[in-house]
This record gives C-alpha cells, structure tokens and sequence, in this order.
C-alpha cells in the first residue's frame, strides 16, 4: 500500500487527504494547531455566540465539484440559506439587493440595470455547474466547456471598473463592486472582475449559504470522511524541516510556498526555491467579532435579513479604499464586510444576543487598531449600532497569521490576486502543484484555484500525487520484469 502525509488541516489539505485515501493510499494528516480546520474553524470568540474565525459563506463549497460529489451531509453538514444572499447599503438608504433568484435580483435593480445583470448572470448562473470545473482549475487544463469559459473569460480578464460601467444606478454598481472587492486588489487593474463574476454566479446557482454549527462542520465531516476510509489526524504536530516528516511516498503541504521553501530547504531546486521566495502576498484583514443585542439596526431593511452585508457605499468608494490600501494606507472608511450567518442559523445565537462577524480590509501587516473605523463604519449605515454592542473581539493581521500561518502579513486569501498570480500561481509550471522534489506537493490557496472553501486546490494536488504514485509503479513494474528476463 502507498503511503502519504499531508502537512495541515485545513480545507485544502483535508480535501487532498481525503482524495488520496479515496484511491487506497494509506494517510496520515500532520497538524500544528490544537484544532483541525484551518480557515474553517468556528469557536465562542464571545460568551455562548459561534463564530467563525475566517471562511463563513459557503457557495463555491456548496458549488465545488469535487466536495459535492463525497456526501458530506452524511456526517452532519446541513446547509443554511439567509433570506437575502448579500445587501450593500448606500447612504441614500437604499441597497444592492442579491438574492439567489438571478431574475429578482434583476427585478430589484429595475430598468435597463435590472435587464443588464440578466443578461451578464443569467447565463454564468445557469451554467455554473458546468463551468465551475473548469474555473476551479488550473489554468494549463484544457477546459471542458470551452464557449461557456469563453464567455465568463472574456469579462473575468477585465478591470472590475470597467465591468461596472454596464450599470448606471449606485445600487448596481455598488453591488457588483463589493462582491469584485474580494480580489484585495484595486479594482482599475486588469482581472478583478474575476472574483465579483465567479461568487455572484455562485450565488445564483446556490446562493450563499453557512454551515449550520459553523463553518467547522466542514472540516470535520471531512476528517470522519477520511477516517472512515482509514486515514489518521494528528494535531499538535509542528513539522519544522524535512527531516522531520514520516516516511512516505509522497508529501503534500497545505503550507503557503514561502514556508515550503523554508520546510525542505536545499531539497528544492533553485528555480522552485526562488519562485516560492518571490510568491507575493496580498493586503491584511483586520476582524472583528461583535456580540450583538438584537441585531445591526441597518437603515436599509434588506440589510436586516441579509446573510452578508457589504459596507462601503458607493462603487466610487469602495474602490477608492482598495486603492488606499494597496498603496499602504488605511483608509478613513474601509471596506468591511459583515457576516450575520445567524439569519440562516440561529443556533449561534444565545436569546437575543447575536454573533456578527466583520473584517475590514487593511494594508499587509498593518499593526494598528482598526476596531473605531470598523464601528463607524458600520455605524454609518446602522445608526445605533455602538449602543447594542455587547462584547468584541479583534483579531489583527499579525494574529490572523500567528493563528494560521499560511495567513503571512494577515493575507486570508494566500497570495496577491495579480494577473500573473491568477494565471500562474505559485510559479510558471506546467504542474503547480508540483515542488520539483520527487513525491512533494503543495495544495495550499496559493495554488489554483486560489482561496475558498472548496478544496480543489486540494482536490488537484491529490490528483498530481496519485499520477505520480502510478508512475513509479509502472517503473517498479518494468524493473521487476527486466529482472526476470535477466534471470531467465
């Protein structure tokens, strides 16, 4: 029997895990946490209140084609939907509005605008199942719908400025411009369309839904997944060198490139070495976990049953802070997004006190207190909020990495979202998943498809391993074979 180890616990390496020992390799999965999960861990950051302390909404999980094919309701994960996807309120009082239903959704833009967002999601959203293999894959693969990429290819290489000329109304604009901010990149540059394409789609075909519990039940349906096909977890398990890992036939990291430099050392060839060095990482979340007394008293009332909620006013905004950040600056007013997951699950809640969850987005390694803008902010289009704030949390950059280091300088999405890094992360190669040593592989975000919940990173890594398992027993085969002859 082959044998594996993967280094991390977290959705990409579960994931990979899980693929491995799908196909009879035996696997043991090494984590240096107390706790499994990586970015899908949840705990009572405030008294009784879940909360999740990164990755929350779930529709590139729910839409993954390689999670959604292992049943993981089976070991207890229940999907719950908010009554409004996401709401991005403007200081008119108004919001964007999405909502599953790409055709309300339009009805609620009106007009010209409402007919525009038809015609760009329509299609995206009905043949996202479709697409998704091919967007949640390398980019060398040959995709398997070709005019569908085409089509989502042909907005998604643009700057989301540009996209967002297609719609007049602030409502609109501000809607697609929050759910392109995701990118933590100025939204004028090439490609940022991308992300406020491929999770507005998502959210048309599946809409946006949380893990009821939190988003550990992911996890840990994965981890009884992988022990029901016999493989073995252990945490508290730091692997500080290649020295120190187990021996098996193949090693596949779930660790950011610049820490797989630093674990396997001169193993590495140089080339591979220099490219994991030069990997360039993004801007820094700075979060914060409210408790609650009766909700975010919104001004907008779709704000008030929205799952998510984007805060930063107009498009014009909202890429005006972007910018400040990928210039080092914090902005006056951030862009933050609000999670109110317990809409859609109300078991987080204790009576009337709630858990909402925020992050602003902040230059990398930002090392001050962004809590006052993160309020005010969020005051600004829920006056009264201050008062009904019960209990917080923060958590800074330098906390986001201590608590997952793949998270360098607090960058939660593993690796800027430049073209170059879009299309070839985390080096040129035909095989990103491959480190160049023999029987090692990476599976973190920073290889394609990039960050989420999905595990495809994963997914493809495992697959990358298992090609190269079957090549070294067709070798092992041939040389057992010439030795007979040899014999004979």
């Amino acid at each position: 029997m082959s044998t594996a180890v993967v280094v991390g616990s977290g959705p990409n390496g579960l994931a990979a895990a899980v693929r491995l020992a799908q196909e009879g390799v035996d696997v043991t999965v090494l984590e240096a946490a107390g706790v499994i999960g990586g970015g899908t861990r949840t705990s009572e950051l405030t008294p009784g209140l879940l909360h999740d302390h990164c990755c929350a909404v779930h529709s590139m999980t729910v839409g993954s084609p390689f999670l959604r094919t292992l049943g993981l309701e089976r070991f207890g994960v229940r999907w719950c939907l908010p009554e409004v996807d996401c709401a991005h309120p403007l200081d008119s009082g108004e919001a964007g509005v999405l909502l599953r239903s790409v055709r309300d959704t339009a009805d609620g833009l009106g007009g010209r605008d409402g007919w525009r967002w038809l015609r760009l999601f329509g299609p995206l959203a009905d043949g996202f199942d479709a697409l998704a293999g091919d967007v949640l894959g390398p980019p060398t693969r040959v995709p398997d719908h070709p005019l569908l990429w085409a089509r989502f290819g042909a907005s998604a290489l643009l700057p989301a400025d540009r996209v967002a000329r297609l719609w007049h109304t602030d409502t609109a604009r501000a809607l697609f411009g929050g759910a392109a901010a995701h990118a933590f990149r100025p939204l004028d540059r090439p490609a940022t369309a991308a992300i406020g394409l491929s999770v507005i789609a998502a959210g048309h075909r599946h809409g946006w839904p949380v893990a009821a519990g939190g988003s550990r039940a992911v996890s840990d349906a994965l981890a009884a997944l992988l022990g029901e096909l016999g493989g073995r977890i252990e945490t508290g398990v730091r692997v500080r060198s290649a020295s120190g890992l187990p021996p098996a036939d193949v090693v596949v990291f779930d660790l950011a490139p610049g820490a797989v430099a630093d674990l396997l050392g001169d193993r590495l060839p140089d080339r591979v070495a220099r490219a994991y060095r030069r990997y360039r990482h993004g801007p820094g979340a700075f979060k914060v976990d409210f408790a609650v007394e009766g909700g975010v008293p919104w001004t907008a009332r779709a704000a008030r049953r929205a799952g998510v909620v984007h805060v930063g006013g107009r498009f014009e905004e909202v890429a005006a802070a972007e910018s400040d950040v990928h210039r080092g600056r914090l902005p006056e007013r951030p862009f933050v997004v609000v999670g109110q997951q317990y809409l859609a699950d109300p078991s987080r809640s204790a009576g009337d006190r709630h858990p909402v969850w925020s992050y602003a987005h902040v230059p990398a390694g930002y090392d001050g207190d962004a809590t006052e803008v993160i309020v005010r902010q969020i005051e600004r289009f829920a006056p009264g909020f201050r008062e009904r704030i019960m209990g917080r949390v923060a958590r800074t950059p330098a906390e986001f990495e201590e608590d997952n280091p793949n998270f360098v300088g607090g960058d939660i999405v593993t690796g800027a979202n430049t073209v170059r890094q879009l299309l070839a992360r985390p080096r040129f190669t035909l095989d990103p998943y491959a480190t160049g040593v023999p029987g090692m592989f990476i599976c973190s975000a920073a290889t394609p498809p990039g960050a989420g919940a999905h595990g495809m990173c994963g997914a493809w890594a495992a697959e990358s391993a298992l090609r190269y398992l079957a090549r070294v027993r067709t070798r092992a085969g041939r040389g057992r074979r010439s030795t007979r002859v040899l014999v004979g």
